[in-house]
């Protein structure tokens, strides 16, 4: 018995490959498998992103812009998250004047936020998600992963009560 994938279901991935799409079917243990993560995953995003232990400069972006209320609230988002290693690479000087502004700041981050699950596209079709900036950003499957816009997804599918985070390797600025 095949299943039809919904947009509030999330799929694992394989070295990026997708396993389905928005409309692809799933069977029936897939699609218990990932209800079952996601109804386990009783931290909000947030509280995922604090565990994982590899955004914390993330956090203290989110609170002064002032999202913490957002992304804790119902979803489902994903969140494109910027990695603390990612963040360093960009001079000192222009992160600390992006923590300063917060209107610039909560620009930037919620051009990292899509207001459904999205998942990989398959090889060779790129799709695009509307964040809750309002611009579009390219998802495009790669030969071992997945790219946001020019940022490299490197950990996929962390799954929280109120969406999904992908850890990328860049930080994505608004078009």
């Amino acid at each position: 018995m095949k299943a039809t994938r919904t947009a509030k279901d999330v799929e694992p991935m394989s070295n990026g490959a997708q396993t389905g799409s928005d409309s692809s079917p799933t069977t029936a243990p897939q699609l218990a498998k990932q209800r079952s993560a996601r109804r386990d995953a009783e931290q909000n995003l947030l509280e995922t992103a604090a565990t994982a232990g590899v955004f914390t400069t993330l956090g203290t972006a989110i609170r002064a812009a002032g999202l913490v209320d957002t992304l804790s609230g119902k979803g489902p988002f994903t969140v494109f998250a910027t990695t603390d290693a990612a963040f360093a690479k960009l001079p000192k000087a222009d992160l600390d004047a992006l923590l300063k502004d917060k209107t610039r700041l909560r620009q930037v981050l919620t051009y990292h936020v899509v207001s459904r699950i999205v998942s990989a596209p398959k090889q060779g079709s790129p799709k695009s998600a509307t964040t809750i900036h309002g611009g579009d950003l390219e998802i495009t499957a790669k030969e071992r992963g997945f790219r946001v816009n020019d940022a490299k997804v490197v950990h996929n599918e962390l799954v929280a009560s109120n969406g999904v985070i992908h850890a990328i390797d860049g930080v994505l600025l608004p078009r």
